[in-house]
């Protein structure tokens, strides 16, 4: 977290705590999987009982393919449930006026240090 309502724990399920992410996107979700890029943007907690998150995230891709060119992600993602589908709203590059959505699959949690593994399946319409 990066900011939080002062008085209050910073935490993924406390209202108006916000985190900046940079993650990173592999093939598969094995630690030696092939990295393809990066998640980068925010999470805010958006309601008062710290069930969804509104997230604005960049898939910005680096590997030879797709190398330059990034996704959109953006929407409330009701963070309790395992599967979350959130907006494709644009796209660079090779993804140049996408639109779509994006599914995230919870595939591993560890609540000690608050890492997950995510699942991230897109559907996309390029024109």
């Amino acid at each position: 977290p990066v900011i939080g309502i002062n008085g209050k724990v910073w935490s993924y399920n406390t209202f108006g705590t916000i985190f900046v992410v940079d993650d990173p996107v592999t093939l598969s979700p094995s630690p030696f999987s092939t990295l393809i890029g990066k998640a980068q943007g925010t999470i805010t907690v958006t309601s008062q009982d710290g069930a969804n998150v509104y997230i604005v995230l960049s898939i910005v891709f680096n590997d030879v393919q797709y190398a330059g060119s990034t996704l959109e992600i953006q929407g409330t993602s009701r963070q309790r449930d395992n599967l979350r589908e959130l907006g494709v709203v644009s796209g660079t590059g090779r993804f140049r006026f996408a639109r779509g959505f994006a599914v995230f699959e919870t595939i591993s949690y560890d609540p000690t240090s608050s890492e997950s593994v995510i699942r991230l399946t897109v559907t996309l319409a390029i024109p």
